[in-house]
C-alpha cells in the first residue's frame, strides 16, 4: 500500500508543472510520515487483533463440513468440538451428509422421505411381510417413513422435533403394548412424532448435554433411519432392539474422541411402563481416529407384563474400520468393515420355561465398498441370531408363534447383498437382495398370515402359513436433507 502510494505520487510529480514541484515534495514528505506512524501503531497492536479479521474472512469462505454435536465453536487452548476432528459419514448407522444446506445460525430444517418395494419368494396373499420391522408389505409401493424436522441449539438451548408418517410406523410404534396399561395414553399420541426433546447445552469439556422427551436409541448400531445404513433392510440383531426412548439423558464429551451417555426411560422401547420401576442405561462412544470407531451400549429394566420381579440386561457393542481410502479415485474409492455383537438376558421372576435360560446372542458383519468417486457401493452382510424363549422376537402372527413341538428354539441366520447408487449426499437409489432361514416357521408363506382371503375380519377357518425360509427383494429411494 505504502509503495503504490508514493508511486502515484511520483506520477503526480513528474507530471506537473515547475511551479507546483515543490508543494508536491511537501504533500510526498507529509504523507511518509503518516505512513511511518500508521506502521508503528500497527507493530504496537496484539497480534490475536490483527489475525482476528483474516480469521473471520476465512471462516466465512470455508463451510464446516458435517453437523457435530451440540457444542460452540473453541477457541484456541480450548476443548474442541465432539466427533468434529474427522468425516465420519463413511460410518455404518450414520448420515452421509457431509453439509446441512437448510440451515442457519439458530436452527436446522430437515427432510425426510424413504420408499420402497418389496417382492417375497413366498409371495403370501395377504402382502404381509412378518419378521421384519424394516420392510411390511409385499409386492406394493410403499412410504417407508416421511418426515419433516426442525432442531435448534440457539444459546445454548437444545430443542429439537420431528415429524412423521409411513408404513414403518405399523411395524414399531404400533406394537407398542405399555399403552395398554391403565388410561389416558395411546401410541396415536406419539406415533407421529420420531423425535422430540428440549434440554440445555453446559460448556464444560467438550459439551454436556442434558436432555428429555423421546430419542432415538442407540442400542444396536444401524439406525432407525435406513438412508442411514450399509444396508436398506436392517440386521437381525438390530430388529430385535428397541428403536426409541421415551426418557431422559445426559450425553457427556470429556474429549472431542469420547462420549458418555447415560439414559433413565420408561422401558424398551415404550412409552409407557410395564412395572413399577424405570429402566436405565448406558451408550459408549470411543472414535480415536477418523478411519476406527467403537461402541458399546448396555440396558437394565422391566419389561414382563405383570411380572415386576423379571430383570432384563442387554448389551451391543461395536467395532467400525474404514481401511481404505481415496475418496477421488474413480475405481475403489472407499472400503470398510462393521461388527455389531450383542448379548442379552431376562431372569428372576416367573420363567415360562423353568429350568431353561432366556437370552439373545447374535451378531451381524458387514463389509462396504465404495465405487466411483463414492457415487456407487455394493455392501454384504452375514448374520446369526439365537433367542430361545423368543422374549424379543417379533411376532410372525396376530396370535404369536405357532404352536409346535419346540416353543422354546428361535435360530435365525442369513446373508445380505445390497448395491446403491448415490448421486449425492442427499439421495439413494437402492436394490438389495436378503436371505434368511430360521429353525422353526417364522416368516410369512404363501397362504399369508391374515385370513382365509387375505383381508382382516373374513370369517371362516384359517391356520397362518409361515415358513422357515424367505428369500426377498427390496428397491428403495432415499432422500435426505
Amino acid at each position: 500500500m505504502r509503495l503504490l502510494i508514493l508511486l502515484c505520487a511520483l506520477v503526480a510529480a513528474a507530471s506537473a508543472q515547475p511551479d507546483d514541484r515543490a508543494s508536491l515534495r511537501a504533500e510526498i514528505e507529509i504523507l511518509k510520515r503518516k505512513l511511518a506512524e500508521l506502521e508503528q501503531r500497527v507493530s504496537a497492536m496484539p497480534e490475536a487483533a490483527v489475525a482476528a479479521p483474516a480469521a473471520a474472512v476465512q471462516a466465512n469462505a470455508v463451510a464446516p463440513a458435517a453437523a457435530a454435536p451440540v457444542a460452540p465453536s473453541a477457541p484456541a487452548g480450548e476443548s474442541k468440538a465432539p466427533f468434529a476432528f474427522g468425516d465420519f459419514t463413511w460410518m455404518n448407522g450414520q448420515s452421509r451428509q457431509k453439509s446441512q444446506p437448510l440451515s442457519n445460525s439458530i436452527a436446522t430444517l430437515s427432510l425426510y422421505v424413504d420408499s420402497y418395494y418389496g417382492y417375497s419368494f413366498n409371495h403370501p396373499k395377504d402382502n404381509t411381510i412378518v419378521g421384519s420391522n424394516t420392510v411390511g408389505r409385499n409386492t406394493e409401493f410403499q412410504i417407508n417413513t416421511a418426515g419433516v424436522g426442525l432442531e435448534t441449539n440457539y444459546q445454548n438451548i437444545i430443542g429439537k422435533v420431528s415429524f412423521q408418517v409411513g408404513n414403518m410406523q405399523s411395524l414399531i410404534q404400533d406394537t407398542d403394548q405399555s399403552v395398554t396399561r391403565g388410561r389416558n395414553l395411546s401410541t396415536a399420541n406419539y406415533k407421529y412424532l420420531s423425535e422430540i426433546l428440549g434440554g440445555y447445552h453446559f460448556d464444560k469439556w467438550s459439551g454436556i448435554n442434558v436432555e428429555a422427551g423421546i430419542f432415538y436409541s442407540y442400542v444396536g448400531m444401524e439406525s432407525y433411519l435406513t438412508a442411514e445404513n450399509w444396508n436398506y433392510n436392517r440386521s437381525l440383531v438390530c430388529e430385535f432392539t428397541p428403536f426409541y426412548f421415551s426418557g431422559a439423558r445426559v450425553q457427556i464429551f470429556p474429549t472431542d474422541k469420547i462420549k458418555i451417555e447415560p439414559w433413565v426411560m420408561n422401558g424398551f422401547q415404550s412409552y409407557g411402563k410395564w412395572n413399577k420401576n424405570s429402566s436405565v442405561g448406558l451408550s459408549n462412544y470411543y472414535r480415536p481416529h477418523e478411519w476406527l470407531a467403537f461402541a458399546a451400549n448396555f440396558y437394565y429394566g422391566t419389561d414382563t407384563k405383570d411380572n415386576p420381579d423379571r430383570k432384563r440386561f442387554h448389551h451391543d457393542n461395536s467395532i467400525l474400520m474404514r481401511y481404505f481410502n481415496r475418496p477421488n479415485a474413480p475405481g475403489i474409492s472407499k472400503m470398510a468393515a462393521s461388527i455389531n455383537t450383542h448379548y442379552g438376558f431376562q431372569t428372576g421372576g416367573i420363567n415360562p420355561f423353568p429350568g431353561r435360560k432366556a437370552y439373545m446372542a447374535g451378531t451381524s458383519i458387514a463389509n462396504r465398498i465404495w465405487l466411483d468417486r463414492d457415487h456407487l457401493a455394493f455392501t454384504i452382510r452375514g448374520e446369526a441370531l439365537t433367542n430361545p424363549t423368543r422374549y424379543l422376537a417379533p411376532s410372525p402372527t396376530a396370535d404369536g408363534f405357532p404352536v409346535g413341538l419346540d416353543n422354546y428354539s428361535l435360530k435365525i441366520w442369513g446373508f445380505t447383498g445390497t448395491f446403491d447408487v448415490l448421486p449425492t449426499d442427499f439421495m439413494a437409489f437402492r436394490a438389495e437382495f436378503l436371505s434368511r432361514h430360521s429353525d422353526v416357521p417364522f416368516f410369512a408363506g404363501q397362504g399369508g398370515t391374515t385370513s382365509p382371503d387375505g383381508f382382516q375380519g373374513t370369517p371362516g377357518l384359517f391356520v397362518p402359513d409361515v415358513a422357515k425360509h424367505e428369500n426377498r427383494l427390496t428397491f428403495a429411494v432415499n432422500f435426505r436433507m
